[in-house]
């Protein structure tokens, strides 16, 4: 079963969720694909085995057979290569690797070669395999990465994955094939509006979802009466708390500073798999 943590905004405790819950059943498989900001290994310290790079494939192109046709630019929807006045362009973060432009070339002048965007790293955490990737500064996608890391993935194994925040791109390739996706918020008016972009996503993508409010006890109750109004299953509520905010601060996830949490988690999980 591949269980996705996600949220419309950033802040809400979407990690917290996530390390908690894959702690609390102790076994399968974490990925963290925030790959732009990673942070859940902090909290799970997990001892590192493994780091693999990843890449995309780019154009390259050999000026001795190009003939400045044009063709390449013409096809290309992302401007990652142009021709101009006799000369080309090419801009490498833009490209999406489809290999256009090598089919509309002519004379046979680009070829593919490989541009590493990022790394993979992977440990364990006592019975828990985990993964995370790690964005290359300046990158201007994510998604080729997150698909990399979400090939980690072994279909007989609990999955916990914690995507990122939002509702762009990156987490709908983060949470796209999940059984069920967890959508973390907060009661405030920021938190219930993207709350409602998160909740259209995953209804979108056809995926069962609940919800977790995090420091519940702060704000107003309108995330309750629209979480009522959309008949959304409210699965948790976590009351606003000192010591959890200084355990955080620590690298302590949120079972370690409440152990009474835990069976709350395997609870959860249970009520999932049921769901």
């Amino acid at each position: 079963m591949i269980i996705s943590i996600a949220s419309g905004k950033g802040g809400t405790g979407k990690t917290t969720i996530a390390t908690s819950l894959a702690l609390s059943i102790e076994h399968g498989q974490f990925l963290d694909c925030d790959v732009e900001e990673p942070n859940a290994h902090l909290f799970l310290k997990p001892e590192k085995e493994k780091v693999e790079t990843v890449s995309v494939t780019v154009p390259e192109v050999d000026m001795n057979l190009c003939t400045h046709c044009g063709e390449c630019g013409k096809i290309c929807q992302f401007k990652a290569i142009v021709s101009v006045k006799k000369s080309l362009l090419l801009f490498p973060q833009l490209c999406h690797s489809c290999g256009g432009c090598i089919k509309a070339c002519p004379s046979g002048a680009i070829k593919e070669v490989e541009r590493e965007i990022g790394i993979i790293e992977s440990g364990r955490v006592k019975d828990i395999e985990f993964h995370h990737g790690i964005l290359n500064i300046g990158e201007a996608k994510s998604p080729p990465l997150i698909k990399a890391l979400k090939k980690k993935i072994n279909n007989s194994n609990t999955v916990i994955i914690d995507s990122p925040p939002g509702t762009s791109c990156p987490v709908i390739t983060s949470v796209r094939g999940s059984d069920y996706v967890i959508l973390v918020t907060e009661p405030t008016p920021f938190g219930l509006n993207d709350l409602i972009l998160a909740v259209e996503m995953v209804k979108t993508l056809l995926i069962p979802s609940g919800i977790i409010i995090n420091r519940s006890d702060i704000g107003d109750r309108e995330v309750f009466l629209y979480c009522e109004r959309e008949n959304i299953p409210i699965l948790m509520e976590i009351p606003n708390n000192r010591e959890v905010a200084e355990g955080y601060s620590k690298g302590k996830t949120l079972v370690e500073t409440l152990p009474e949490l835990k069976e709350k988690f395997r609870e959860l999980f249970k009520n999932i798999k049921r769901s």
